[in-house]
Parts: structure tokens; C-alpha cells; sequence
């Protein structure tokens, strides 16, 4: 069964950490089992792990092309993934499919963090090496190795604690969870999973290879992940799971527009950023004397904006029954969320640039958000937004929390000239130069025309080793920019090239 990733970007690093992803050029069962192990005990809350039996490693890193397995292994190896596991305790749950990477055979292994920690491998395989006992595992950036002391009393203190979003949902069933939602999550992502594969498979097998329920076999119920993600109403089960947008008038009591955002939380998400980008960034030129070039700003940069509403989704208490709010007044955005930031984590640090945490509250979440490319790696975040409102020449953000950590807000200060009294006018965004993406998509539909061939999202991520969701977001720029037009419907219409 394919995973629910894309594999090209899984190799890349574009999606998961290397901290997550352990390169073994062959097959080394003890050194697999160890990694399962490890992956499994997910001491950082990370969201476990994979580990690619066939691809090289230099400092973490893969080395490309692949070395790969040979067709005859895959059997074998894959039968003796049921023995390994077994040998952990308790059993370690995982995925694996066989993948044909630039031509060459590899194997990849989902290990999810597990439900049950800790879990212990024996040092080696064989019967003298069992009765010997078993030790803890842990991950050190991309390194496996024997948990030390401080290990060992970290993942005992994580026992039993599993994050909310990969608890079980009891109040729902499998039926509330949305076969097509899910279809377009892994079209969204360039999933390897067919659309044959999708039809044959049954709901319950695709939701346990998905990793979205769990349970026993007599007592099956979706996670809250697959309920945030693929329940048409997540609400329903989870209260609180929505985004709330208010702009207020120039009076504190004034309030002209509100809006309530419900359904799966990253299509919450992509309409509450749709709207901030849409409804809300404006572009204002002033004229600056004795200058020829004039003052162009934003009221606020939006890569800011969609950063600190993304990092308001992920980071969520979703378990609290208040949603995430987005404030809009005339001077200023904030974004509040319950609860704040995990400890060790304090107000103080919260007013560094550089914010550097180790523990993260949804693992899962954080997994799907980042497949859709809607969040980066672990502490971009803070950066990112500095980075974009000097950027923009905006005022610096101010992020706060209370003394127990228990709420999270981000607040933008509009930029100055908003401010000003003046003839400032406000225009649409600048156009902006063409990446070198987004010239060779027009290249590539362009030789289409000609060749008289079709070309679709699909085919363009396939080229460009990217996901469909990427092409899609370029191609809606390039729109904007009046570079392409789309004639026909989504599924029978093709591009046509703008002058």
C-alpha cells in the first residue's frame, strides 16, 4: 500500500525534517529495529519517523542517486519487518512500501510516534541477545542511540501521554470521516496512492494505513487528527474547532464584519487566508518630497500574516473549546489562540527573534499542515515574520503569554502611512518579477500548445519533482499577474498564455 506522502519530497526535505528520516544504503534488520524503536518513543512529540532502506547517508543527508535494493530482497524483508517489530515492546506499529526511486527499488517505513511509550529494543537480534533484556532508544538529531539517564526519565514521564491530536475520538465512527476529503488531501499533497487504489480500497484500510484511527479490533474510532482533517463538521466532536475573523470600527464597540469559518481545520485555514489576503492586505504609495521614487507599503506584509495564523492552527489547544480568533481593528491584527507555548518555553523568551523550542502539543497536525506546505520546519516561524516586516518597513509584532502559558497573541501593527492623514493612494500589490518556477511552468505550456498536448496541475508537479499543490499556488499567481488564463472548466479547460 503507498504512504500518505509524497516520496520524491520525503528524499528532498522538503516536507520532513532529517532529523526524521533515517538513510540506510542496505538492509541491517538490528539497525532498523533500533530506528522503529526510537521513532516509536518520539521523545520530542515529532511525530516519529522514516527510515529508507536503499538510499546512502552523508551527515544526516541522502546521498542521490540510490543505491537500491534488489527485487528479491523486498519479500523477505518485508516479512522480517513482522519479526523486528515484535521484538520491541510493546509492539511498534508501522507502514512500509516498496518504492521505485530514479529507477532503483527502496523501501520506506513509516514508523508513527507511538501510543504506548516507552518502548524497548533488544540490543541485537538472536536468542542469547533478547534474554539479555532490552534498552530505551531514542533519536539525537539524525542519529539513533541508547537513551542515557536523562532519556530514560523523559520518556517515563511521557508514558501514557499521547498528544491530543493522536488520541482517539470516541464520540465519532469511521462514518464520519469523508472518503472524498481524504482523496483530495493525497491529490493535494502528490500522494503516490491511485485513484484505482482509492476506489478498491476499503475506508477502514485506507484510514489504517493513513494512521487516522485506531483502537482495537472490536473497538475501532478515528483520531482527532482524522476528525480535524476529514470530518466535513469537526466541530461536531471537537468544540471550538474553528476560526473566528472580526473587524472592528474605529470605536472598540464597533464591530462591521464577522466571520465564521468551519469544516476541516486546513480548509478553515485556506479561507481564512484567502480572506486576509484578499479582503485585508492593501498596497499604499506615497510620494516622498524631494525624492523621485516613491514610498510603496503594505498595511501589513502578508507572508507575516499567513506564518502566524499557520503557527495558530498548529499550535492550538484543540482539546479547549474557544477557537482561534483573528482581530482585525483599525490600527492593528492580532491572532489569539488557546493554550500558549509548552514549557519550558516563557513570556521572556517570546520577545526574542529567535525562539528555539523542543516540545511541540500536536505532532500530527504539524505532519498533514506541513505535507500541504501551509508550515515550515521546527522555529522558522519567529524569523520568518521578523524577517517580512522589516521587509515591509512595518512596525515590529509583539507576541505574548500569560505567566502559566495558558493563552498565545500575536499582534501586527499597521504600517505608518496607514496612519497618515494624506493623498496617499492605495493600489493593488506590485506584480513582481517572475521566479524561475513560474518561468518554466510558462515554458512547459507553452510547448504544449504547440505540441497540441493537455497539460494539467498534475502533470506540471510531476515534472518539476513538486507537489500539485505548489503548481497550483503558481499558477494562480501567474493569473494574477495576467499571465495565463484558463479556458473550459477544472477538468476539461486548458491553459492559455497571456501576452
Amino acid at each position: 500500500m503507498s504512504l500518505p506522502i509524497n516520496i520524491e519530497q520525503l528524499l528532498e526535505g522538503n516536507i520532513v525534517e532529517w532529523e526524521r528520516v533515517d538513510f540506510k544504503a542496505g538492509w541491517n534488520p538490528e539497525d532498523v529495529m533500533h530506528t522503529m524503536c526510537a521513532f516509536a518513543n518520539d521523545i520530542h512529540n515529532w511525530g516519529g519517523g522514516y527510515i529508507v532502506c536503499g538510499v546512502a547517508e552523508h551527515d544526516g543527508k541522502p546521498v542521490l542517486p540510490p543505491i537500491g535494493l534488489e527485487s528479491n530482497q523486498l519479500d523477505s524483508i518485508q516479512k522480517k519487518l513482522v519479526e523486528i517489530a515484535a521484538q520491541v515492546q510493546p509492539t511498534v506499529n508501522y507502514v512500509v512500501e516498496p518504492v521505485v526511486f530514479r529507477e532503483k527499488n527502496i523501501l520506506v517505513i513509516w514508523v508513527p510516534g507511538g501510543d504506548n511509550r516507552p518502548y524497548k529494543s533488544p540490543t541485537a537480534l538472536g536468542k542469547e541477545s533478547i534474554k539479555q533484556g532490552r534498552r530505551y532508544y531514542v533519536r539525537k538529531g539524525s542519529v539513533t542511540c541508547i537513551a542515557d539517564a536523562e532519556d530514560e526519565r523523559r520518556l517515563l514521564a511521557l508514558t501514557n501521554k499521547i498528544p491530543f491530536d493522536d488520541r482517539l475520538c470516541h464520540q465519532a465512527q469511521i462514518s464520519d470521516l469523508n472518503k472524498f476529503l481524504i482523496a483530495d488531501f493525497l491529490q493535494q499533497i502528490g500522494s503516490n496512492i491511485t485513484e484505482d487504489d482509492l476506489i478498491n480500497m476499503p475506508m477502514e484500510q485506507l484510514c489504517w494505513d493513513m494512521q487516522i484511527i485506531g483502537g482495537t479490533s472490536e473497538y475501532v474510532r478515528p483520531k482527532n487528527v482524522g476528525v480535524l482533517f476529514f470530518s466535513k463538521n469537526p466541530e461536531k466532536f471537537i468544540p471550538g474547532a474553528r476560526i473566528e475573523i472580526v473587524r472592528f470600527g474605529k470605536e472598540p464597540s464597533e464591530v462591521f464584519e464577522e466571520k465564521i469559518l468551519n469544516g476541516p481545520i486546513h480548509k478553515q485555514l485556506e479561507d481564512a487566508l484567502s480572506y486576509l489576503e484578499h479582503q485585508v492586505v492593501t498596497e499604499k504609495v506615497k510620494k516622498q518630497p524631494g525624492k523621485a521614487a516613491a514610498l510603496r507599503a503594505y498595511n501589513y506584509p502578508y507572508q507575516a500574516l499567513e506564518e502566524i495564523v499557520c503557527n495558530a492552527v498548529y499550535h492550538k489547544s484543540w482539546d479547549d473549546r474557544n477557537p482561534i480568533e483573528i482581530n482585525i481593528y483599525p490600527d492593528r491584527i492580532t491572532v489569539y489562540n488557546i493554550e500558549g507555548p509548552l514549557p519550558p518555553l516563557t513570556n521572556d523568551d517570546m520577545q526574542k527573534e529567535h525562539v528555539i523550542s523542543r516540545n511541540y502539543r500536536n505532532r500530527r497536525i504539524g505532519d498533514l499542515l506541513k505535507e500541504l506546505e501551509l508550515t515550515e520546519g521546527r522555529n522558522t516561524g519567529f524569523p520568518k515574520v521578523y524577517r517580512e516586516i522589516r521587509k515591509n518597513g512595518s512596525p515590529l509584532p509583539k507576541f505574548e503569554t500569560d505567566e502559566r502559558n495558558m493563552y498565545f497573541m500575536a499582534t501586527l501593527p499597521i504600517h505608518q502611512i496607514f496612519l497618515e492623514d494624506d493623498n496617499a493612494s492605495v493600489v493593488e500589490p506590485v506584480v513582481e518579477q517572475l521566479t524561475e518556477r513560474q518561468r518554466f511552468i510558462l515554458k512547459l505550456i507553452g510547448e504544449s500548445v504547440v505540441e497540441g498536448v493537455v497539460v494539467t496541475a498534475s502533470i506540471l508537479a510531476k515534472k518539476m519533482n513538486v507537489s500539485p499543490r505548489t503548481i497550483q499556488r503558481e499558477l494562480a499567481a501567474l493569473q494574477k499577474m495576467g499571465k495565463l488564463s484558463r479556458q473550459g472548466g477544472d477538468s476539461n479547460g486548458t491553459w492559455v498564455l497571456l501576452k
